[in-house]
């Protein structure tokens, strides 16, 4: 079985809906091409999420991902792109996507976008106290 790109994004239900909590993800083998000079670009996704009544499904988003690795992109478009449609898909209380570009010509580029559920707002953090981690064994 050949697995193929694809543009299209799965989800799955919410296993908590009731409360707020934050997704992690990396992605540290995004590529696409230079729309000026056709070279590839290189970057690590960072996707941080509170999700609504769906999550975006693994396997989905790393195909998804690859479908941008014959694609002329400018960085700025393609993370508001990506940023977009993962939102489309899923309708979160909460995203933000990173993009983290390889150098090019000398300069790094990073690009932020968010999107927040009209009307969300966080729940104000909890601060606990640190505690030295303890050795496995007393003595």
């Amino acid at each position: 079985m050949t697995t193929e790109p694809s543009k299209s994004l799965e989800t799955f239900p919410n296993p908590a809906p009731r409360r707020d909590f934050h997704i992690h993800m990396e992605i540290p083998e995004f590529t696409c091409l230079c729309p000026k000079t056709g070279q590839p670009d290189f970057a690590t996704l960072l996707l941080d999420y509170i999700p609504e009544k769906t999550c975006v499904e693994l396997k989905s988003l790393k195909l998804y991902i690859w479908s941008f690795r014959d694609s002329g992109c400018f960085h700025e478009d393609v993370t508001n792109r990506i940023l977009d449609d993962l939102v489309a898909a899923t309708k979160p209380r909460y995203m933000k996507l990173t993009a983290r570009f390889y150098v090019r010509g000398g300069i790094f580029t990073t690009v932020v976008a968010e999107h927040r559920k009209k009307g969300w707002t966080p729940a104000p953090p909890v601060r606990l106290a640190a505690f030295d981690s303890q050795p496995a064994t007393r003595g």
